[in-house]
């Protein structure tokens, strides 16, 4: 999962992308890029880290320029090189640069076929950067000195010819402007922003609302699937449909965990799809088990708050506090490797024994996947005094990989995979544990009153997926590769990391 963000502007754009990029920081904490241009010259700065300490006093000065792009990452392909960050660039034509959310299921084919029909080099393992090459060419073969909205979309409709998967990308063409396009079943969010300034409209594009609105910038409404927007240097906006058979399939996990409570995603508050996803889960909890000894409910910090919070309402039991989160420790599940991860929780988290000791506790989750994390949550809640730990998820068991962008790739990894519940509370530790339904997370975020996005993928918890290109084939090569093993194998491969392109 990454977040992407560009802007088109007035004035220099380096501290919006920067400021964008620290409220996208959620959806990726192990590098961070920002690319600007400024005439006919760009500025680039990208390393592994945060964006606080990816980006200096003297990086933000060298990035000049009224228009720009930016990108915070973690590995899903690829690994964790800071040769890999983003934004990627290639000179022809016209010099453009790309920055990618998502995953691309056909990657392999692409990179041959870009090799062997296209005559481009790949230099990296990342398919944001086979993204951006395809894109290049097909706006490349159209032969033109000089282009215009109409050749820019002409090469996008190309694009989705050729490429499959889940993608939200934003481009940048020195001298013309802005592209961004999204895949036609819209898997990955985009959104769009317009702000009016003494020298004319400004624009952005963003992963999520949350950092249009942090930016002053008004939310005009959200790509379609399948739609191309073009932003010129002057400001001029344009759209068109690029993609034949576009049908909405948002990826239904954003809500549940990805993206920020305050984020509007395709018309649906994520904050009111967390609370529906506690109202339903009580309704399950008083369904199966009307006389429960639930003496307090306590969330998972931080996703799981605003379900737990409508959960404990419904039920009519107290609500505490019983975590306090180190705020200077990353999220576990996107980090790229399991020890670091079970490494990090305690780390992470402490309990307040006051709240638990003699207690029976349900603590409440936003999902479960391969439950390491649990496990050590619910020993550390019985550490503090908890009588009974009953562990609640907000979302169905994961059972199945993830190809779209989320780093939850191989069976083996995920507890919920060939488990019943029974046997995932056992291996949790847990005295009772509950799932939300399929069908009460899916009503949960289909809001009745939205009149666009009427299915999901939900292919990790239901084994589906929409873009009809995953074959048992595919899932095994994916196992092979992006195993946590498989992982650490290639970053011990990858040795002395490459900087190429750190402008110090």
């Amino acid at each position: 999962m990454c977040g992407i963000i560009g802007i088109v502007g007035k004035s220099p754009v380096n501290q919006g992308l920067y400021d964008g990029l620290t409220v996208l920081q959620h959806r990726g904490q192990d590098a961070a890029g920002i690319m600007t241009s400024d005439g006919d010259r760009l500025h680039l700065r990208k390393d592994n880290g945060l964006v606080r300490d990816v980006f200096h006093t003297r990086h933000m000065l060298r990035l000049k320029g009224n228009m720009g792009i930016g990108h915070v990452r973690y590995p899903t392909a690829g690994c964790s090189s800071s040769a890999e960050s983003q934004p990627f660039y290639v000179n022809s034509p016209y010099g453009i640069s790309l920055a990618h959310n998502g995953n691309l299921t056909n990657a392999d084919t692409l990179k041959g076929d870009m090799f062997r029909e296209d005559l481009r080099h790949i230099n990296t393992n990342s398919d944001s950067e086979i993204l951006l090459n395809v894109f290049a060419h097909e706006l490349q073969r159209q032969g033109k000195l000089r282009i215009d909205e109409g050749d820019v979309f002409e090469a996008v409709t190309r694009v989705h010819k050729r490429v499959r998967g889940a993608y939200a990308a934003v481009a940048m063409i020195i001298g013309y402007g802005i592209v961004a396009f999204r895949d036609k079943h819209g898997i990955r969010p985009l959104a769009i922003g317009r702000r009016e300034t003494p020298q004319g409209t400004e624009w952005t594009v963003a992963s999520e609302t949350v950092a249009v609105d942090a930016l002053g910038f008004e939310r005009v409404r959200d790509l379609e699937p399948g739609e191309a927007v073009f932003i010129d240097v002057d400001g001029n906006f344009h759209s068109r449909q690029c993609a034949e058979g576009s049908v909405y399939s948002p990826c239904i996990f954003e809500y549940v965990y990805f993206a920020r409570p305050d984020s509007i995603i395709d018309g649906i508050s994520v904050y009111k799809a967390r609370l529906r996803m506690g109202e339903r889960l009580a309704r399950k909890i008083l369904r199966e088990w009307p006389q429960h000894d639930i003496d307090v409910v306590i969330p998972i910090p931080d996703t799981s708050r605003t379900s737990a919070l409508q959960l404990s309402y419904e039920l009519g039991v107290l609500y505490r506090e019983g975590f306090i989160k180190n705020r200077y420790i990353g999220r576990t599940f996107i980090m790229p490797g399991q020890k670091q991860r079970k490494k990090s929780v305690r780390q992470k988290l402490n309990a307040i024994g006051l709240e638990f000791r003699g207690k029976n506790v349900l603590l409440v989750d936003d999902s479960i996947v391969r439950g390491t994390t649990s496990k050590q949550i619910i020993q550390m809640a019985r550490d503090a005094g908890a009588n009974k730990v009953y562990f609640a998820s907000a979302a169905p068991p994961v059972r199945y990989p993830n190809v779209y962008g989320i780093d939850m790739p191989t069976t083996a990894e995920l507890i919920g995979h060939g488990r019943d519940d029974k046997q995932i509370a056992e291996a949790i530790g847990a005295d009772w544990l509950i799932y939300q339904d399929l069908d009460d997370l899916i009503s949960a975020v289909l809001y009745k009153d939205n009149k666009k996005v009427r299915q999901f993928d939900t292919s990790v918890f239901s084994g589906e997926y929409p873009t009809g290109d995953v074959t048992p084939e595919y899932l095994k090569q994916l196992e092979q590769c992006r195993s946590d093993g498989a992982k650490e194998t290639r970053d011990l491969e990858e040795g002395v990391t490459i900087d190429l392109h750190n402008s110090e």
